[in-house]
């Protein structure tokens, strides 16, 4: 269905919907730049290009493209965005990067990758960028930096240190947390965070508190709009780490809202449609100097919480934000340092997810140490490679998990209509005939645990037949082929054989490449048919003729051996 970008039917909602976004993301956009660690201007030209552009893209028609949280606490570790030379042309390019991971992912339908980061993953990762938000901003609420390697020990330093905080500073940052939590129950709503940096930041001329630092002190706010840069391709090789991470992030937080808002068609948006519009937006982000930006779901929230009917509120809201800038650019300048430290305690705080920590935490140790280890690491090492760090316990979790699920099941014959499902023994008996059947995945981290859950093979085994129902199973794996090889020959060695019921096509090729069907014989393989249970029966009746075709000529094979040994 084709994107409708303007409704007349709700274009005044969607204007109101767009101007409190617009109005609440300049003091955002500029306190996720200060958080970056870069210009502040850099984050309010990210949430305006990133806001503006991804409208035009998205599969969902409200999410919002803005720099969160967790992306510019990963800006702020990259080192070459600090580089004296070239760290804002670094900047740049890492949006643009970004944006191009991104836009691939989503151009070739990997937003189904998202479904491989478990849970446990996200809120260890969600809840320390909540502490490290709160943390990063303690140097500016309190007006002094005692030192420290990282963020805890510069927090502990600080109440080491707590005669040398600027009581004018603290007192504009805390009037800023106090107005936003009493402004935003009021008319004013989400408009109650502007409010609140404004109030607070006229208290520094109002009362001459020159000890008060402003944005004005730290970065030049033009009154014009950012024109196009191209950065040096010679930059983007040493980004590619970071971009990824980035993107990761991105992509994750911006799967939340793919999820939880339908569009107003009634329809799911799809995920790799939502990774293409957050590919573009940080494209034209790096391009119109802006940082790396990805899918925000309190921005999201808001926009439809104020009454967005279609990507009009967030195209709206762009061009506002495009306007402050060129109409009270230099008045931004004035927004007081603390004022912008407040807004992010605050936004740190709500950041925090103890509910989902609880959920976590009940669901059994496991997840409590994937959880943990990635809080952790996200405290003590840069948040790029703690980022890595959190998809690498993914892909583990995700084998360990499959590798776990593995169970094989005995069905046995009853004097009724329907075989009863047991555990089978553990090793063979003689003269026998034994249907398995395998639940769960049988890839290479399996393959040794379904091995071990084998009936054994010994001495008393013998004119025995195995029949392992291998139906919905299309590829095997050397790992696992290797197992029927082994279990194939013990079998073989005590006179009795093994028999595979519901072949599926590609398994027999995976057979006859290996050369193991020679050595299982194509006798003894059953492929599957449309018909549930024809294989498995054939398999089975094949199994029982043979046996006893044994009976009637006992083989002496295995005790002779045993007498030899004896």
């Amino acid at each position: 269905m084709a994107k409708q970008f303007i409704n007349p039917h709700t274009l005044r909602d969607d204007i109101m919907a767009g101007l409190v976004l617009g109005i609440e993301s300049v003091p955002d956009g500029l306190a996720q730049g200060f958080l970056a660690f870069v210009n502040p201007v850099f984050g309010l030209y990210g949430y305006m290009m990133g806001t503006f552009s991804a409208a035009f893209f998205t599969s969902s028609t409200f999410m919002v493209v803005q720099a969160t949280g967790a992306m510019a606490l990963v800006v702020s570790s990259v080192p070459q965005i600090h580089h004296p030379g070239q760290g804002t042309q670094s900047l740049f390019a890492l949006a643009i990067l970004t944006g191009i991971i991104m836009l691939l992912l989503g151009l070739f339908k990997l937003g189904s990758l998202i479904r491989f980061v478990p849970h446990a993953v996200m809120t260890g990762f969600v809840n320390a960028v909540a502490l490290l938000i709160i943390l990063g901003q303690l140097n500016d609420l309190m007006g002094h930096n005692p030192g420290g390697s990282n963020k805890l020990l510069q927090a502990i330093n600080h109440v080491r240190n707590l005669d040398q905080v600027d009581l004018p500073t603290l007192m504009v940052g805390l009037v800023t947390i106090f107005l936003i939590i009493t402004l935003e129950k009021t008319k004013l709503q989400a408009l109650g965070l502007v409010v609140a940096m404004i109030v607070a930041s006229l208290l520094v001329p109002l009362f001459g508190w020159d000890s008060v630092t402003t944005l004005n002190d730290i970065a030049e706010v033009p009154g014009s709009l950012p024109r196009p840069v191209l950065p040096s391709l010679s930059l983007f090789p040493a980004l590619i780490v970071p971009a990824l991470s980035l993107a990761f992030v991105g992509l994750v937080q911006g799967a939340s809202i793919t999820k939880s808002y339908v569009n107003p068609d009634g329809k799911y948006p799809d995920a790799s449609g939502d990774f293409v519009g957050q590919g573009v937006a940080n494209v034209v982000s790096g391009f119109f100097q802006g940082m790396p930006v990805g899918g925000s779901f309190s921005a999201t929230s808001l926009v439809t919480s104020a009454g967005a009917r279609s990507r009009f509120a967030n195209i709206f809201a762009g061009i506002t934000m495009a306007s402050v800038i060129v109409l009270f650019g230099p008045s931004i300048g004035n927004i007081a340092m603390p004022a912008m430290a407040g807004l992010l305690i605050v936004i740190g705080f709500r950041t925090f997810k103890p509910a989902q920590v609880e959920m976590v935490w009940k669901t059994g140790s496991v997840q409590q140490a994937v959880m943990g280890i990635t809080f952790i690491s996200c405290l003590l090492i840069p948040l790029q490679y703690a980022v890595l760090v959190g998809v690498a316990m993914s892909l583990l979790m995700f084998v360990i998990q499959q590798s776990n699920k593995i169970t094989i099941r005995q069905w046995k014959e009853t004097e009724g209509p329907y075989p009863i499902e047991q555990d089978p023994p553990k090793t063979l008996p003689a003269n026998d005939v034994l249907l398995l059947v395998p639940y769960g995945s049988l890839f290479f981290a399996a393959a040794p645990i379904f091995e071990k859950q084998l009936p054994g093979v010994d001495e008393e085994t013998t004119n025995t037949a195995v029949v392992l129902n291998l139906r919905g199973y299309e590829d095997l794996g050397s790992t696992f082929l290797e197992v029927l090889e082994r279990y194939a020959d013990d079998l073989h060695e005590h006179h009795s054989k093994l028999i595979l019921g519901g072949v599926h096509d590609s398994v027999i090729r995976q057979l006859e490449k290996t050369g193991l069907i020679k050595k299982i014989g194509r006798e003894n393989i059953f492929v599957v048919s449309d018909q549930i249970g024809q294989a498995g029966a054939a398999a089975w009746d094949a199994a029982n003729k043979w046996v006893a075709e044994q009976s009637e000529h006992p083989f002496e094979g295995i005790s002779m051996q045993a007498k030899t040994r004896e």
